[in-house]
Order: structure tokens, then sequence, then C-alpha cells
């Protein structure tokens, strides 16, 4: 029995053996806290090799995707210290490797930061392709050429990134199309480098300016952050440091998005508004009334959600990760909403989950035409990626009857406690294990 409970616990490292089960129907009410940025912490952690004295890591959210992270760095030599729950010391002084094999990239899409952060170290890194959600070709090109551009030289061998340099100088880097992944590994590769980096066309996510808030509080010299023109100046050395990273818009605006569907009323605590503009103006065009405040936003919505039209782009545009959570929300909606994938090529793949549940979805390239039915039946469902997997959640929320939602590794890797945060919300939710599992076990 143990030996079988082991096996099965090996394979179900990200919870891909386990189910939530969610009855329907209930509005959400209540107040919830919104943990730290999951996708400033994964830049943030590797940021810390960049140090040359042990820096402390606060509000860190729990989730796989940062065990990931910091059992890589393990591997890499530095020493990892939980001082909390959300709370991590890492000491990256004795660093010594620099290499990310598959097996400790396998499942997150932050894996390549290690690239940027290991050169900028040791001017040498060879990482394995990052894993991750699939949304279609997620290509490298744009990291590629602002490692060049610095003076390393890139190849990819036996499935392995391999950046190498013999020095690396600052340099002018235009990128082609806007890329958060590039704009943080150039960042990450720059902050120690002699001369000045401009990167043009960057970036301006949250976790982008908390990433150079991170670098700066260490002694980095970066400025532009939240700009499409950042400039580094590098510097020798970067010391240790205390940093508390930023909310989640992204968990903030899941829960949000929840409150309107699900016709609640909800406090979203421990946000930074700003961050939620474009979150906010949709709901508010379905109808919610969202009020703001210093640290939290209050979204409430008492009858049946109007139609929008959503296009996904760049901050500050409407968010990519927004996406599927969003298309829930309109598929009850009166009317026929438009939601345009302005992003990644291939992102509508929760639609035919969405369709078991009886919602009318059509889509065509980036383009899905959502005509808005009265009422979702629970279905059996699956999470074909991480923020696809919040919007099934959702959708079982508002259902009739019982939704299993299953394959909730990928929710594990970006929602900290979700189903615990839920049923404080007043959701009918819990965490099980599935039946193939009962069935090993059983047969052990």
């Amino acid at each position: 029995m143990a030996e079988a409970a082991n096996t099965i616990k090996s394979l179900n490292g990200s919870a891909l053996l386990e189910k939530f089960v969610i009855k329907g129907g209930k509005p959400l009410h209540g107040s919830v806290r919104i943990s730290g940025a999951k996708n400033a912490a994964v830049a943030i952690l590797p940021a810390v090799l960049l140090a040359q004295s042990p820096c402390v890591i606060e509000n860190l959210p729990e989730i796989s995707d940062v065990n990931c992270i910091l059992k890589v760095m393990e591997a890499l030599g530095a020493k990892v210290k939980m001082l909390s729950p959300s709370s991590v010391e890492i000491d990256p002084t004795n660093i010594n490797s620099f290499v990310v094999t598959k097996e400790m990239a396998e499942g997150m899409r932050a894996s390549s930061y290690f690239l940027g952060a290991l050169l900028g170290r040791l001017n040498r890194a060879r990482v394995a392709p990052p894993g991750g959600c699939d949304f279609g070709v997620r290509p490298i090109d744009q990291h590629i050429k602002g490692f060049e551009a610095l003076g390393a030289t890139v190849s990819i061998e036996n499935s392995m990134v391999d950046a190498r340099a013999q020095k690396l100088s600052g340099s002018s880097i235009y990128l082609d199309v806007v890329s958060v992944g590039a704009t943080i590994n150039i960042m990450l590769a720059a902050a120690r480098v002699r001369g000045l980096t401009i990167i043009e066309n960057a970036a301006r996510e949250p976790h982008i300016v908390d990433l150079a808030n991170f670098l700066n509080s260490m002694g980095a010299n970066i400025m532009g952050a939240g700009t499409s023109i950042i400039k580094i100046r590098g510097v020798e050395q970067l010391h240790g440091t205390t940093y508390s990273i930023i909310p989640d818009q992204i968990e903030a605006g899941t829960y949000m998005v929840a409150a309107a569907a699900t016709l609640g009323d909800v406090m979203v605590e421990n946000v930074t508004p700003k961050h939620l503009e474009s979150i906010i103006a949709k709901l508010v065009e379905t109808g919610a009334e969202v009020e703001e405040f210093d640290e939290a936003v209050h979204v409430k919505m008492t009858k049946r959600p109007k139609k929008c039209n959503v296009k996904t782009l760049p901050h500050p545009g409407f968010p990519t990760d927004m996406q599927p959570q969003m298309a829930v929300l309109l598929t009850i909606a009166e009317g026929t909403s438009l939601v345009r994938e302005g992003v990644w090529d291939s992102r509508f793949r929760y639609v035919e989950q969405l369709k078991f549940m009886g919602a009318k979805i059509e889509v065509d390239g980036k383009l899905a035409v959502v005509n808005g039915v009265e009422k979702l039946k629970g279905a059996p469902v699956k999470a074909v990626d991480l923020r696809a997997g919040a919007a099934m959640i959702i959708a079982g929320l508002v259902a009739e009857g019982i939704t299993e939602v299953t394959e909730i590794g990928h929710i594990d890797r970006g929602y900290e406690h979700i189903a615990e945060k839920f049923r404080a919300l007043g959701a009918d939710i819990c965490r099980v294990e599935t039946d193939n599992v009962k069935a090993a076990i059983k047969n052990a």
C-alpha cells in the first residue's frame, strides 16, 4: 500500500491525478486576500543568482512553479531556507553549476530566466527549453537576439540552449515583438554588464517593473521599467536585499470575474488597483459594480451580465492571462460577444471544455464568437493549461449541477490554495483523488 502511494505521489508531483469537484449555483460573498504575483516571483527568484550575498524574498505565492524554481536553485548550488510559507532566504554565494536540465525545467515556462541570470553571473548558461502551458509556438528568438547583442554566442545542442561569452558589454537592442520573457532575460543578463544597455519596444507589465525594483534594491541601475524603453547601466556587483513581491493581478482578476459570474459580492484585498484597470473596465462594461480602494477592489453583480468585446494585448491592454476567465463570464451574458486573442496563437483550446457544459462558442483562428446562454450545466472537464483551469473552476461555480475538473496540476502552478479561498467565499468545491488513483491504491 505504501509503495503504491509513493509511486502515485511521484507521478502526481503536480497534482495531475487529483481533481476538483464543484457544486455550482452559489453566489460568492465575502473577502479574499490575493497572494504574491506568480509572474513576478518566477523572474525575481532567478535574479537572486546575480547577488553576491543572501537575499530574503517575501510575499511569495505558495505555488508549484515557485517550488520548482527553488529546487533548481538548490541544484545550482544555492542555499535555500524557508522562513515561512511565503518567505524564503536564498544564499547564492556558492553557485557551482550553469546547467538546468530538461528534468529540472520540465513543467515551468520560467526556466528560461535562468539563461539570463546564469549568463549575467557566470558568462555561461546551459538550459533546457522551457515547459509550462502550451499556447502554440513560443519562440525564444528575441531572447537570443538580446544575448547576442550583449556579446554572447548562443547555440541549441541536444535540446539545450547554450549561451556563453568571454565578456559581455552593453548594447542597444530593439525587440521585434513585445516580449515579456525577452525583456526580463535581457535585464537579467545586462544588470552586471559593463556599459549601457537599452531595450527598445520593451514589455511594460507590472512584473517587469517589480523585477527592475528588485534589481535596483540590490544595487542595479535600471531606468524606464514600465515604459517601452528600458535603460540598464551595468554595475560590477549586486548585494543581497530583502524584498516583497507585488500582489498578483491575474489572481485578483480571476476572483473578480468569479464574483461577477456568480452574481456575487466580493472584496478582493491586497491588490494594486492600477494594475487592474483593464480588467475593471471590462467588468463594468458587463454590468458589474466595481469600487476601488487603496489596496482593495469591491466587485458586485446583481443581474445577468451584458455582452462585451475583448481583445487581449500587451500591458496596459487586457491581459491574455485573463482571457479564458473572461470568456466564461461572457458565455452566460446576454447577446453575442467577441473575444480576440492578440498575444498567443493557440489560447482557445479550452473552448471545447466549455462546450461540454453547454456554452455556445465558435472559434476562427484568434477570434471566438460567444453567444451567451442563460445557464451552464455541470460536466466532467479538464484544465488544459493554467488560466484555462481557473476558467473551468469559474464555469463550475456558475453551472447547474456537479462539475469535475481534472488535470489540476496546471492550476497549482499559479494559484495558491484556490479551493480553500473559494470555499471561504461560500463556494462548494473540494479537491479529491481521481478514481484511477483510488483503484491503484486498492489493487496494490
